[in-house]
């Protein structure tokens, strides 16, 4: 047995809030209308999603998590690490020095709800989608 789930990441106090959703495959057009439906506590609503796949064998208790996608984000700016060091903003010191540390070339800040910065991988990907406050 073998079924396809979108997950929808929205801000949340300390970590993502997730919400999985069934889905027919793994169609993007299709994720970004669910998107809209989409709501979490204090009103957070996507800034991404992810697709997954599940399969369950015969002899399998549970299902187990088989293909996952690239993280696709909800609209957002994207910026490298050498943009927020110019910027030089005393109140992006952790944001600057997590960058460094941790190795992240780039970040992507989106504020469909909640304002929320987060890596942007070389295999996520950034969808055209109207932000709030831009």
């Amino acid at each position: 047995m073998k079924k396809h789930f979108v997950n929808f990441y929205s801000p949340g106090t300390l970590v993502s809030e997730v919400s999985s959703k069934p889905i027919e495959s793994w169609d993007v057009a299709k994720a970004m209308e669910m998107a809209k439906s989409i709501q979490e506590r204090y009103s957070a609503t996507p800034y991404g999603f992810r697709f997954e796949t599940r399969e369950r064998g015969e002899e399998d208790l549970d299902s187990h998590v088989s293909q996952i996608s690239p993280m696709y984000f909800l609209g957002g700016k994207i910026e490298t690490l050498e943009e927020v060091e110019v910027r030089n903003d005393p109140s992006e010191s952790i944001l600057r020095s997590n960058m460094r540390n941790n190795g992240h070339k780039r970040v992507i800040t989106n504020t469909n709800s909640w304002k929320v910065t987060l890596p942007f991988e070389d295999d996520c990907v950034l969808l055209d989608w109207p932000m709030e406050g831009q």
